[in-house]
C-alpha cells in the first residue's frame, strides 16, 4: 500500500483528512492477470488436468486490493468461467457432460466458500485501513501542534524546515525545532530527544511549549537554555525512579537580533550550527558546548554564547544527529559538509529539498534514525511588509530591538 512519508515541515491552513492507502496498480489489476494466464494455460493442459480449477483462488487474490462488492462479482465470474471452460467444447475440449461431474461440483462449492471468505477479509481490510487513515490524521494535527509551521519569512530572515521520521508510518517523534520573533531577535531551537516513542514526543511537547513562552521573557540566549532547562527538570522529576535522570534532549539555541550581522549560539550537546557562505562552509563550534538539557544540573557548567558575523547572502543550517549518522550501504556517515560545499549557495527550501532527496537516496530509503533541520538566510533589503513579525502561522509578534540586540 502506498503511505506517505512525513517531509519537509506542515505546511499551514486546515489540514484535510486522509483517505483509505491506495493500492498499486500491479495489485489491483492482479486478478485479471490471474485470469489470463488460466485462460492461456487452458487450451495447452490435458483434459484430465484442467488448470481451471486454480480460479478457486480468485476471489482471495481479488480480496488484497478490491472492495467486498469486486469479490461477490469476482466469486461469481469464477464460478461462471469453471462452468464455460469445463462444459464448452469449442474453449477446453471437453464434452458438456463435463459441467456437473462431481469434481467440477466441487470446485464450484469451494469457490463459492472461499468467496465468502474473501469477502468477509475484504470487509475486514477496509476497516482496518480507515483506521489508520483516522491515526494517521490524528497523527497529522497531533504534528501541526507539536511543530508548528515556522514562518517562511520574519524580518530580514528568511526561515525553512524539514522533517524526516525514521519510520515510514511515522508523524512525530523526538526531533524538534522552532522559530519565534521577540523583541530580542528572532530565537531558534533545533533539538533532539534521548529515546523513542510517546515518551520523547512528551518530552519535545514540554520543551517546545518552555521555549515557546520563555523566547519572549529572558534577555540573552544563557538565561533562555537556563529557563528552558529548569523547567524540563521540573517536568522530569515528575517521572520519578530511573527514567528522570535519563530524560535528557541535546539542543543548540541560536539568536539573530534585528537587522542581523551578527548570530548567537548557545550549544547544549547539539551538532554544531554551520554556516553557510559563498564558497565556504563553516562548522560554529568553539569548544564550549554545555551538557545536554536536564543535565547540566549534574555538572553545574555555565552556558557560553558563541557570536559570529552573519551578513546578508550567509545561511545558518541547525540539524539533528539524524542527518551526519545517517549510513549507506557501506557504513559510511552521511557526508554533510562536503555534500553543502559541492552544491553551493542554495535558497533555504531549495538547500532542505536537496537535502532531503540526497538522504533518502544515501540511506537507500532507510533511514536510521529521524531528522529535523532548520535552514535560515539573511536576505538584504528592508523587511517585509507589515513589520519584521510577518511571515505566516506561527509569527508570535514584531521582532524588535531589546537588550543586546546587535552587539555580539
Amino acid at each position: 500500500m502506498k503511505h506517505g512519508r512525513a517531509g519537509h515541515g506542515p505546511g499551514g491552513g486546515t489540514v484535510s483528512r486522509i483517505g483509505p492507502p491506495v493500492a498499486p496498480s500491479w495489485m489491483r489489476w492482479l486478478p485479471v492477470m490471474f485470469v489470463a494466464a488460466v485462460l492461456l494455460l487452458e487450451p495447452f493442459t490435458p483434459v484430465q488436468w484442467p488448470v481451471s480449477f486454480v480460479l478457486i483462488a480468485l476471489p482471495l487474490v481479488t480480496a488484497f486490493a478490491h472492495r467486498p462488492a469486486v469479490v461477490v462479482a469476482a466469486t461469481a465470474f469464477a464460478v461462471f468461467l469453471e462452468g464455460m471452460l469445463a462444459g464448452t467444447p469449442c474453449c477446453a475440449g471437453r464434452d458438456v457432460g463435463y459441467l456437473w461431474e462431481r469434481h467440477y461440483v466441487a470446485a464450484y462449492v469451494c469457490t463459492a466458500l472461499v468467496g465468502a471468505l474473501g469477502t468477509i477479509l475484504a470487509a475486514h481490510r477496509i476497516r482496518r485501513e480507515r483506521t489508520l487513515a483516522d491515526v494517521r490524521f490524528v497523527a497529522d494535527i497531533a504534528q501541526r501542534v507539536l511543530l508548528r509551521p515556522v514562518p517562511h519569512r520574519i524580518g530580514d530572515l528568511c526561515l525553512e524546515s524539514l522533517y524526516l521520521s525514521a519510520a515510514a508510518e511515522a508523524r512525530i517523534g523526538g526531533d524538534l525545532y522552532e522559530a519565534v520573533p521577540t523583541r530580542f531577535g528572532v530565537r531558534l531551537i533545533v533539538g533532539d530527544v534521548r529515546g523513542k516513542g510517546l515518551l520523547a514526543v512528551e518530552t519535545a511537547a514540554a520543551l517546545l511549549g518552555a521555549f515557546r513562552e520563555a523566547a519572549h521573557d529572558e534577555p540573552d540566549l544563557p538565561a533562555l537554555a537556563a529557563r528552558v532547562e529548569t523547567s524540563m527538570s521540573r517536568r522530569a522529576t515528575q517521572l520519578g525512579g530511573s527514567e528522570a535522570g535519563e530524560r535528557f534532549v541535546t539542543a543548540v539555541f541560536a539568536e539573530v537580533p534585528q537587522g542581523g550581522r551578527v548570530v548567537r549560539v548557545v550549544n547544549c550537546g547539539h551538532p554544531p550550527p554551520l554556516l553557510i557562505l559563498p564558497g565556504e562552509v563553516r562548522e560554529l563550534d568553539r569548544g564550549r558546548s554545555a551538557p545536554p538539557l536536564n543535565l547540566g544540573v549534574l555538572v553545574g557548567d555555565a552556558y557560553h554564547v558563541d557570536a559570529y558575523p552573519f551578513r546578508p547572502g550567509d545561511q545558518l543550517l541547525l540539524y539533528t544527529d539524524g542527518v551526519t549518522e545517517t549510513r549507506n550501504a557501506d557504513g559510511c556517515f552521511y557526508p554533510l559538509t562536503e555534500r553543502l560545499r559541492q552544491w553551493g549557495p542554495l535558497p533555504p527550501r531549495e538547500l532542505l529539498d536537496r537535502l532531503h532527496h540526497d538522504l533518502l537516496a544515501y540511506s537507500d530509503n532507510r533511514l536510521q534514525d529521524d531528522t529535523a533541520a532548520l535552514a535560515a538566510c539573511l536576505l538584504a533589503g528592508e523587511p517585509a511588509e507589515g513589520g519584521p513579525g510577518t511571515g505566516g502561522p506561527g509569527a508570535a509578534g514584531p521582532a524588535g530591538s531589546g537588550p543586546g540586540a546587535g552587539q555580539p
